[in-house]
């Protein structure tokens, strides 16, 4: 799919990822489909030089506590019951944008009977160099519901999850109907699937193991990397500014691109406090071996909505 703390990150990544190639891949793979990647060239690909630590020697458990009190504490999380952002969404950059739009035309046309297009217009006037931003509402709620809603090419498109399984809309590739995940989106969802407070509130209840690993740097701050093992035995990874105590990194689900699985890592950014939580205002994703990432910038974040079950329910056919 289409991040309390670690689900908004586990529902971003999927998202931005999921959304980005199932519009042909083309903003996800900058250099086409198919294409090998370029030298990667962003963080989390390049191991930061050894140098000696000043932080704080914490256990794990006490970086853990001090992380929850500094989202906003495990009560005022277990309260948030629905979570509603909107906002922008990068989808690639203009000339990534452009191809996107072409197949989308060349698809409008084949369904239509008719001819595709020469070449596509300029994405919205931007160029190359540019990231095309498109709207997004991303509506979260308990316990496992999620529903994405973005607007591209004049339509908007939707996917949903539900915790067990999920559907999607795309108008963009004139397909009007209702289709259900992908066995590999489903598999992407369920391993993103995160409670709203994320694994790290009430985390030994839940089953979890919290280990720390060591002390590496995360955009140049020193950030205390966790090792979670979860319950059913997944693996996963936290990265908690030693300053802020914020989970400003962690590892996302892996995804296939160029034929290859390559890892997926999440950045969050500009915490604001929301109704007593502190929620990233800008969540980048980033693929190894790919330089470009992608970024969702929050306008606006609502806690505990009105958000209706029809809206994470299936249409009929």
């Amino acid at each position: 799919m289409f991040s309390s703390g670690r689900a908004l990150v586990g529902i971003v990544a999927g998202a931005i990822l999921s959304w980005l190639m199932a519009a042909q891949g083309f903003a996800a793979d900058p250099q086409g489909a198919g294409a090998q990647p370029q030298k990667a060239t962003t963080e989390q690909t390049k191991a930061p030089a050894a140098k000696p630590s000043k932080v704080p020697n914490l256990s794990a458990a006490q970086i853990v506590d001090k992380h929850v009190a500094a989202r906003g504490g495990a009560q005022a999380w277990k309260a948030v019951q629905t979570l509603q952002l909107s906002g922008k969404l990068e989808a690639g950059r203009g000339d990534s944008y452009t191809r996107s739009m072409g197949y989308v035309r060349t698809n409008k046309s084949a369904g239509k009977g008719g001819h595709p297009p020469v070449a596509a217009a300029a994405g919205n006037g931007k160029d190359a160099g540019e990231q095309v931003l498109l709207p997004f509402t991303l509506d979260m709620k308990r316990p496992h519901l999620s529903r994405m809603e973005v607007e591209f090419a004049g339509k908007t498109a939707v996917q949903v999850y539900d915790g067990t399984q999920g559907w999607k809309l795309r108008p963009y590739l004139n397909r009007n109907d209702v289709e259900p995940f992908t066995p590999e989106e489903t598999r992407s969802a369920d391993a993103a699937r995160e409670d709203l407070e994320g694994p790290l509130v009430d985390y030994a209840a839940k089953g979890t193991k919290v280990e720390f690993e060591k002390v590496e740097a995360v955009e140049g701050k020193e950030a205390y990397k966790l090792k979670l093992t979860m319950k059913g035995g997944a693996v996963r990874h936290v990265w908690i500014d030693a300053n802020s105590f914020l989970d400003v990194k962690r590892d996302g689900v892996p995804r296939r691109m160029d034929g290859k699985m390559h890892d997926v890592y999440v950045y969050q950014r500009d915490f604001r406090k929301v109704e007593g939580v502190m929620i990233p205002f800008v969540v980048e994703t980033a693929v190894a071996g790919y330089p470009d990432t992608h970024k969702m910038l929050i306008e606006k974040a609502a806690v505990n909505p009105k958000l209706d079950d029809a809206l994470f329910t299936k249409p009929h056919a």
